[in-house]
C-alpha cells in the first residue's frame, strides 16, 4: 500500500509476537536510528491492542532518533505481525489507517525467514510464544503449523507451559510421579487445582509461555517431567523441520525466544540442516519495507 508518490527516506521494521512487539528504525544507508519495545502484537488476539503496541514502540524509535511525529510521513514500514497469515485478521489490519508513507503487513515468520537468509532461499522455525515453520523456495512461500495454541503451535513456549500445567494436575491426581517442577507449579497456585483451572480458562498464550522458563530451568537439573516435556517439544520441532526440508528448504534457521533452549534437544537429522541466522525478523522486516517502498514509487 502506497501513500503518495514520494520515496520514503526512513524505514521501520516491526516484529510483533505474542509476548512483545520490537521495532527498529533505520535510514537509507541502513544506519539504525532507534529501537523500541512494547506489548504483544498478535493481531489474532486483538487488532486494537496489536496496533497500539506497534505505535507505542514506533514512537519510542522516533524519540531515540530525535524526530517528531511528522517523521511518520517519511517512513516506509513493514509490520511483521503474528496472526497476519489469517485472511480475516489480515484484511482487517490492512484496512486500518496508519501514518506511514508506505506500509506492508506480513507475518512475523515471513520476516524472520527473510532476515535469517537475507532474502535468499531457506527456511525458519520460529519457536517463541507460538511456533511456525516458514520457507521461501524458488520464489514461493510455504507455511507449516502455527495455527494458534488451541489446535497447533506445538513445541512453542505457550505449548510447553500449558503441557507442564497438565502434568502438574496429573501429579496432583497421583497419575504421574511428582517432581520438583510439578511441585513448583502446584505451589504457584497454592496447591489448589481449581485455581489452576480458573487461571488457565482465561490465560492467553503469553501467559502460558511465561511458565516455559521453569521447564527449561528444571530440565538442566534432570527433572524427569521437565526433560520429558522438552523432549516432546523438540519432537514437534523436528517434524516442522522435516516438512520444510521436504518442501525444498535445505537450510533451516531457528528463531524465537525458546529456540536456543530447545536446539540441543533436537534430533541429529534435524541439526544437520540447521544454519545460524544471518539476521533477525527486524532485519527481514527492514528489507521488506525497503522493497515495498521502492515498489510503491515505481507503481
Amino acid at each position: 500500500m502506497s501513500r503518495g508518490d514520494l520515496a520514503a527516506d526512513l524505514f521501520l521494521g516491526v516484529d510483533g509476537g505474542g509476548t512483545r512487539c520490537s521495532v527498529r528504525l533505520a535510514d537509507r544507508s541502513g544506519h539504525v536510528l532507534g529501537e523500541g519495545i512494547a506489548g504483544p502484537a498478535n493481531i489474532r488476539l486483538g487488532l486494537d491492542a496489536a496496533f497500539a503496541s506497534v505505535m507505542e514502540a514506533a514512537g519510542q524509535c522516533l524519540v531515540e532518533a530525535g524526530l517528531g511525529d511528522a517523521a511518520f510521513a517519511r517512513i516506509g514500514a513493514c509490520l511483521a505481525l503474528a496472526g497476519a497469515t489469517e485472511p480475516t485478521e489480515l484484511a482487517a489490519a490492512r484496512e486500518r489507517p496508519l501514518p506511514f508513507r508506505h506500509t506492508m503487513i506480513t507475518s512475523d515468520a515471513h520476516a524472520a525467514c527473510v532476515g535469517a537468509h537475507q532474502g535468499r532461499d531457506g527456511g525458519v522455525i520460529v519457536a517463541g510464544t507460538g511456533s511456525v515453520g516458514w520457507a521461501i523456495v524458488g520464489g514461493r512461500q510455504y507455511r507449516v503449523g502455527g495455527w494458534g495454541l488451541p489446535l497447533s503451535d506445538e513445541g512453542s513456549a505457550a505449548w510447553l507451559g500449558r503441557a507442564a500445567l497438565r502434568q502438574a494436575l496429573r501429579a496432583y491426581d497421583g497419575r504421574v510421579a511428582p517432581t520438583a517442577l510439578l511441585n513448583r507449579l502446584l505451589e504457584q497456585f497454592g496447591a489448589d487445582p481449581y485455581a489452576i483451572v480458573r487461571w488457565a480458562s482465561a490465560a492467553q498464550p503469553a501467559d502460558f509461555g511465561q511458565l516455559a522458563p521453569l521447564v527449561v530451568e528444571h530440565a538442566t537439573q534432570d527433572d524427569a517431567a521437565a526433560v520429558g516435556l522438552l523432549q516432546r517439544a523438540a519432537h514437534h520441532i523436528d517434524r516442522l523441520v522435516a516438512r520444510l526440508v521436504a518442501l525444498g528448504a535445505d537450510r533451516i534457521a531457528l528463531a524465537g525466544g525458546l529456540a536456543p533452549h530447545i536446539e540441543s534437544w533436537l534430533a541429529p537429522r534435524t541439526r544437520q540442516h540447521l544454519v545460524a541466522p544471518e539476521g533477525d525478523a527486524l532485519a527481514g522486516a527492514l528489507l521488506l519495507a525497503r522493497a515495498e517502498a521502492a515498489a510503491g514509487v515505481e507503481a
